[in-house]
């Protein structure tokens, strides 16, 4: 049996680069660039913020 279903990104131009919109509420936020680290980036943050949670979003 054949199924007629369009997949849903068939529908419009799929593109995995486009942006999206996220909102997130938090109790601080700190913009920094990604330094460069053997085979991966890095960003420091303050040592107050160690055992807590944060979530990372590449804005460009």
């Amino acid at each position: 049996m054949v199924d007629n279903k369009k997949d849903k990104r068939s529908d419009k131009k799929y593109n995995p680069q486009a942006k999206v919109k996220f909102e997130v509420y938090g109790e601080e936020m700190i913009e920094k660039e990604v330094k460069s680290s053997g085979n991966s980036g890095r960003i420091y943050l303050p040592p107050n913020w160690v055992g807590h949670t944060v979530k990372i979003i590449k804005i460009e």
